[in-house]
């Protein structure tokens, strides 16, 4: 949301604690008096009879049974993201691949058949075209921004999952949500990693799961390994039977650590959005720049959607060097206060060559067909001062075309 559109004062109380104040305040049922959340490291809980025990091993919300069920530390963190997406519950993972993989192959059976974005994080678009076959899962693989082809692809009767991710990696192309919600029959599922719960509420669109790796900005200090999708009741105890046989289960420091991330991530996302907006504005007039890809500039292809669907343009942008594979390789290699990692969301500015890394398992016309060129760079923005960001970034440009220093 931008400032233009932010409520009054008395407006936002009449309508509850803003996001960025719920924020601080979610996941604290098991603390009692403790301003931090109690670590509960235990695998396994004493039992007081057989019957209790019968009791908690059948149920999708014992947290005191075996922490591969539940957790009380890990529960806290699940009801943490429930209450931020105005879910009925959520299930923690130990990784984002966890929670896509078990969405996947939770609620999909031999025969089923699902529709998804040809603009996707690279392991997902893997389990997609190389798992999923595997399993006798049918995938089509739509252009994201495009409405009617997601409808187009939905093939009644035996489509089950439609799996968006917007914004996408790493291009930042948005799927329309409204209009995503309309599809009848298939279950739709969010992958909302890049907009966070502060910038997207993205089950209030009708869609059925949401789902995060919050490994990346929720956690948001690159120290927890996390994944998470909320929902229905219904659909989250059907996806925590599958998880509990998978075995993906998130472990309690790391979701201590998430909760603890959840505590800043108001402040970390207004500072990141304004600067990475403030860099992408810069980029854009520089030669040395082909293409900036930043959702709340004007020149985003789908910039009023953004304005629509997102509260803040995210601390995420991306762009293509001039001079393509080489002089991408130059500018990741020649930054000097920004990092070369492929991780997001934490507090170091972070800069990723997609084609080489993070997207690096696929053929050269599945990255074309992602828009992601020999050039294409993607920023992470951390919480450094944003001049001092902007200035490393435009020196390694330098450095990227061969100018003199």
């Amino acid at each position: 949301m931008t400032n233009d559109d932010t409520p009054d004062v008395d407006t936002a109380r009449d309508a509850g604690p803003r996001p960025e104040t719920q924020v601080v305040r979610v996941g604290r049922d098991a603390n009692s008096s403790a301003l931090s959340v109690p670590i509960w490291a235990t695998t396994t809980f004493v039992a007081d009879s057989v019957d209790e025990g019968r009791r908690m091993a059948t149920s999708t919300t014992s947290s005191t049974f075996y922490s591969r069920y539940g957790n009380p530390t890990i529960n806290a963190f699940e009801d943490a993201i429930a209450e931020l997406e105005g879910a009925e519950a959520a299930r923690a993972f130990a990784s984002g691949m966890g929670a896509v993989s078990a969405v996947v192959l939770g609620l999909c059976s031999k025969g089923d058949h699902i529709v998804t974005q040809r603009q996707l994080y690279a392991g997902s678009q893997l389990l997609f075209q190389a798992v999923c076959p595997r399993f006798g899962i049918d995938v089509t693989f739509v252009d994201a921004t495009d409405a009617v082809a997601w409808q187009e692809a939905v093939q009644p009767g035996r489509t089950v999952l439609v799996f968006a991710e917007t914004p996408a990696n790493p291009r930042l192309d948005l799927v329309d949500l409204d209009r995503l919600a309309t599809l009848k029959g298939p279950m739709k599922v969010v992958d909302a990693t890049f907009a966070t719960p502060l910038g997207q509420r993205t089950l209030d669109h009708g869609v059925d799961l949401v789902l995060h790796s919050a490994t990346k900005a929720i956690g948001g200090h690159n120290d927890v390994s996390l994944g998470v999708v909320a929902g229905s009741r219904e659909l989250i105890d059907w996806i925590w039977g599958f998880a509990v046989l998978q075995g993906a289960n998130a472990g309690p420091f790391d979701a201590a650590g998430g909760l603890k991330g959840l505590r800043t991530l108001g402040v970390r996302l207004a500072h990141q959005s304004a600067s990475a907006q403030a860099l992408a504005t810069r980029l854009s007039g520089d030669p040395r720049v082909e293409a900036v890809r930043y959702p709340f500039l004007a020149s985003h292809p789908q910039h009023d959607l953004a304005r629509r669907q997102l509260r803040h343009g995210g601390g995420l942008l991306t762009f293509d060097v001039v001079g393509g594979l080489d002089a991408g390789r130059r500018f990741v290699e020649s930054t000097e206060l920004c990092q070369l990692a492929t991780s997001l969301g934490g507090p170091e500015t972070l800069v990723t060559h997609p084609a080489s890394t993070t997207h690096v398992g696929l053929l050269p016309e599945e990255l074309e067909a992602a828009g992601i060129g020999p050039g294409t760079i993607r920023m992470s923005i951390g919480l450094e001062d944003p001049d001092d960001v902007a200035h490393d970034v435009l020196a390694a440009l330098g450095r990227a075309a061969g100018e003199p220093s």
